[in-house]
Parts: structure tokens; C-alpha cells; sequence
């Protein structure tokens, strides 16, 4: 394990707890689904609902080949469909299917406890946490999101 009690300013320190964090959860939501790429477990967890493809690619900062071929791979896998958009026929609509649900219920699941171990945070600070959380992000989208960043 690195040493990084040398680092003696605060926000430093904040700054890289916060990426020790996202590496943590990265790696451990890896592992749990190995089977799904990190794009392909984000698309799942995006699509609570049938969206467009066309909305997806932007909301994941992707371009439209990179959403068809995620989309070919969940498909190939069986977890989304793909069916035309009824307000528009020009353009797709991406739904989970059966399995789709279930696999997304269980990264639901797998996020839950990854957080609560890898943080070490009681159910109330947890809570507080994720308040704070919403908050940074509020403020980071009311901004812009940062170029590339796959959400």
C-alpha cells in the first residue's frame, strides 16, 4: 500500500481519498461482473427506463458507433432490446429485458454493498455521504459535465 502520510495539505488528501474510492468501487464492481465491460455495466444502470439510443450516446459522453456497439454486445448477451421509438421511427429505443432487469438489479445490489464496505461508513454517515454526494453532482452538472467522462 502506498504511503501518503508525506501529503500534509488537506484538500490534497480529499482529492486523492476521493479517487482511492472510485478505484476501489471500479475495481470491486469489475470483479463481481466480470462477464460486463465498465461501459456495458454503466448503459445497464443508466437505462431505468426505455431511452434512446441517440440520448444515451450523449448522456455517456460516447459517440453513436460506440453506443451501437455496446448495445450489439448487452444485445448478444440478451440483456436490452432494441425497438423503434413511437414518437419518432427514425430512431431507436434501448429496454432492458427480463435478464437485463435482473442483471441491473443486481449491480443495484453489488453497488449497495461495495459501498458500505469499502467506505467503512455506518448507515447514517452513509446516508450523509450520499446527500453530500447529490450535491457535488447537482453542482457539477448545473456546470458541465467534464469532456469524456463516461456517465
Amino acid at each position: 500500500m502506498p504511503d501518503l502520510s508525506d501529503i500534509d495539505h488537506a484538500d490534497a488528501n480529499v482529492m486523492l481519498s476521493i479517487v482511492m474510492l472510485y478505484w476501489s468501487l471500479h475495481d470491486r464492481l469489475t470483479c463481481e461482473a466480470p462477464d460486463l465491460s465498465k461501459q456495458e455495466r454503466l448503459l445497464l444502470i443508466r437505462l431505468s427506463e426505455p431511452r434512446r439510443m441517440g440520448d444515451l450516446a450523449r448522456f455517456m459522453q460516447a459517440l453513436p458507433s460506440t453506443m451501437t456497439a455496446l448495445t450489439d454486445g448487452l444485445e448478444a448477451k440478451g440483456l436490452v432490446a432494441r425497438r423503434r421509438d413511437p414518437k419518432d421511427r427514425r430512431a431507436w429505443l434501448l429496454e432492458l429485458t427480463a435478464a437485463g432487469r435482473e442483471t441491473r438489479a443486481g449491480l443495484g445490489e453489488m453497488i449497495k454493498v461495495a459501498l458500505r464496505e469499502e467506505t467503512g461508513l455506518c448507515a447514517d454517515d452513509l446516508n450523509q455521504f450520499s446527500d453530500l454526494l447529490m450535491k457535488i453532482r447537482s453542482h457539477i452538472l448545473a456546470k458541465g459535465l467534464p469532456k469524456g467522462l463516461p456517465l
